[in-house]
């Protein structure tokens, strides 16, 4: 009972801060610069290239500089992959079926990747999501336009990122990122790992097109976070932060996005022209992305509460839908994603966790320093 006691204050507990608000700064710079050129540029319904590129700040945040610049190089590769693969994907109309198995794919060998080079937020997860949320969208550029909006936030989100070595000239000679070294016993876990992913977001994203709901891919998003869990607890608490941090931000968004009295649209946006609308919810996506990586290491439940408006707002901007549809949808597909990959964490152990007791873990794993866990 002590362990499962452990685990449900794990659930809440808000790890100890550690200049978090800079990391913060520096992504939501990466992601305002960008944001404010297409605004002056009337076209905020780029936004989600430049907002996917400008990711490539969330990785390596509290590196040396030059181990934060290979870091990021590694993660941008991930990002910009997803979007290339994604926009793919919508130019030729390919939808459906068609992204379940593509993106399931790329969910493996993301996998591989990011274990092999030691991405640190774990996982394919940002890539997939790219993937996803550019397939979903018309292309209302030339795909490398999409592209090279992608690509030049990225870049400048890594500039941002090495910075700070201007002021500081923190420069570590001879220091490296650590990676494991390659083994036969090293290959059968990665390849373990990305099977779980194929398996988990393959299948979410099945459910998610046998649904009808239009938006496999937020399912399929969905089933990729609890795989990024450190071991089988944490895995399952990743899960249910997710579940409940969507559902407390699907609250966020709606008293955005909602046309009811009570809400922003309802008090100020429905009496503004559409352009001050859209700059009105990209500066919210930029307020948002600051405090979703403000607690992305502390707490993953309240970095969703924040993260989920940005998703569902850029959504808005680059192809406006019902937002009470696209509420609940974000909704089902979330609780659908999470379970499934919920399911998929117990049912298939990584090696040394194979009984139901590693369920509830050793209190002492949960007191694990932040960064080997993020």
């Amino acid at each position: 009972m002590k362990r499962v006691a452990e685990q449900v204050r794990a659930l809440h507990r808000l790890e100890p801060a550690n200049n978090d608000h800079i990391a913060a700064l520096r992504v939501a710079i990466s992601v305002a610069v960008p944001s404010m050129l297409l605004m002056a540029a009337g076209r905020t319904d780029l936004m989600i290239y430049a907002v996917f590129g400008a990711l490539t700040g969330m990785y390596g945040r509290s590196e040396p500089h030059q181990l934060r610049l290979r870091h990021q190089g590694q993660g941008a590769l991930v990002l910009l992959s997803g979007v290339a693969v994604g926009t793919a994907l919508s130019l030729y109309h390919l939808h459906s079926w068609w992204l379940v198995a593509v993106e399931a794919i790329l969910a493996g060998v993301g996998s591989v990747y990011s274990d092999r080079v030691r991405l640190k937020p774990n996982g394919p997860f940002f890539g997939i999501l790219a993937l996803g949320f550019c397939a979903s969208v018309p292309l209302a550029v030339p795909w490398y336009t999409a592209m090279l909006i992608a690509a030049g936030s990225s870049v400048f989100s890594i500039l941002v990122g090495f910075s700070g070595w201007i002021r500081r000239r923190a420069w570590q000679p001879g220091a490296v990122r650590g990676v494991p070294r390659r083994s036969a016993a090293r290959r059968r876990e990665l390849l373990i790992h990305a099977a779980r992913y194929v398996l988990a977001v393959g299948a979410a994203g099945t459910v998610g097109v046998l649904s009808g709901t239009g938006h496999p891919h937020w399912a399929m998003a969905a089933a990729a976070v609890p795989l990024a869990g450190a071991d089988l607890p944490s895995s399952v608490r990743r899960g249910v932060h997710r579940i409940v941090g969507t559902f407390v931000g699907l609250v966020v968004t709606a008293v955005v996005i909602l046309p009811a009295p009570w809400t922003l649209t309802g008090l100020y946006l429905s009496h503004q022209g559409p352009a001050h609308q859209a700059v009105v919810l990209a500066l919210l996506v930029i307020l948002f992305q600051f405090t979703t990586e403000l607690f992305m290491t502390r707490h993953y439940g309240l970095a969703m509460v924040s993260f989920t408006p940005v998703i569902l707002l850029i959504a808005q901007l680059a192809f406006p839908a019902d937002p009470q549809v696209l509420i609940l949808e974000r909704a089902v597909e979330t609780l659908v994603g999470a379970l499934t990959g919920i399911l998929v964490v117990v049912g298939v152990r990584r090696a040394g966790s194979r009984t139901w007791a590693g369920l509830f873990g050793s209190p002492r794993l949960s007191r694990l320093p932040r960064r080997s866990r993020h």
